[in-house]
């Protein structure tokens, strides 16, 4: 691409760097007549058979053109690593967030920073593409104009509180990558795996109430509307005993008792051993029901907190565990 030997010019004239070798595919493409004018006031753009150029409106309302298909990218959120492994991009993934576990490909991939990006090992990585996030955008904008001004185009991927925000969060990203099949395919299957959820859930009558504890004691904190949590608790016909709060809230633990929720749904259990046992041990928790019942479960962090195509399979683990005489076969 001519702006990033652009760049290595400047690099090798000041005498600061060595010459990296960028290769890129060239793809000679023609959209329809108008394509390009209509790119640039659509939110998201999709784009038949992944060409390029392509205009996309990211996450910070700034519209990003990619003139080619991208080869190398660096993802700063695990969320949208996971994203873009399941578009079927693990091949470009040249660099991850310090807190990139999954898939576990994605171990074995150089670590870039997380909150506070490691911003010259990104310059010398020089992918095609940066994903960031709104936290990024907002914090380090001198660094995310440095990217720019070395070629690399970033997309600010912003945060989602629901299923319907996490579709959009995966359609940008195969709009940016040339992948908006893979990324029709993952949704598709996303919703109708739980719509199958719904329809079956549709039919209890007796609904659980439920408390979902995201921190443990001394300082509890629970999730209440506008979280995944919630939405999966609906979905599912379950209550949430904290729907009255507002995202992810401190409460202390006789308000919870008072709550006597029927089953506990623990999600530290990846940083704290035996979450359950913890929780049934408990002073002046004995008569609560879930307690007394032992129907206290610890569930996988990503899948119910982390906005990527494994959300669904967090809604199944809740069903079973909440429900198995209707969901666990």
């Amino acid at each position: 691409m001519l702006k990033k030997w652009g760049f290595f010019s400047t690099v090798l004239l000041l005498s600061i760097g060595v010459i990296v070798g960028c290769g890129s595919q060239e793809q000679n493409t023609q959209d329809e007549e108008g394509t390009a004018s209509n790119n640039k006031t659509e939110e998201v753009e999709k784009v038949n058979g992944g060409q390029f150029p392509v205009t996309i409106t990211d996450d910070a309302n700034r519209e990003v053109t990619i003139e080619e298909e991208p080869e190398t990218i660096v993802s700063i959120q695990a969320s949208n690593t996971e994203i873009a492994f399941a578009l079927g991009l693990g091949d470009k993934i040249i660099g991850v967030s310090d807190y990139d576990n999954y898939p576990e490909e994605a171990l074995e991939i150089q670590k870039v920073g997380a909150q506070d990006i490691n911003a010259e090992l990104v310059l010398s990585l020089l992918p095609d593409i940066a994903l960031v996030t709104d936290y990024h955008y907002e914090s380090h904008p001198e660094i995310l104009k440095q990217f720019e001004e070395a070629g690399i185009d970033v997309i600010v991927v912003g945060g989602a509180e629901s299923f319907e925000d996490t579709y959009d969060k995966i359609e940008m990203i195969a709009s940016a990558t040339g992948t908006t099949e893979e990324a029709d395919e993952i949704i598709t299957d996303m919703k109708e795996r739980l719509q199958a959820i719904k329809d079956k859930a549709a039919e209890i009558k007796d609904k659980k109430r439920v408390w979902v504890e995201v921190s443990p004691a001394p300082d509890i904190f629970t999730t209440g509307q506008n979280t995944f949590m919630h939405e999966m608790l609906e979905s599912i016909n379950a209550v949430n005993v904290a729907e009255d709060q507002e995202g992810w809230v401190k409460m202390n633990e006789e308000e919870i008792v008072n709550l006597n929720p029927d089953v506990i749904i623990t999600t530290y259990g990846y940083y704290v051993e035996n979450p359950s046992e913890q929780v049934l041990a408990r002073q002046g928790w004995a008569e609560v029901p879930a307690v007394k019942n032992k129907k206290v479960f610890d569930v996988d962090n990503d899948t119910v907190t982390r906005p990527g195509p494994r959300l669904v399979e967090g809604v199944e683990t809740l069903a079973e565990l909440i429900y198995p005489e209707v969901f666990k076969q």
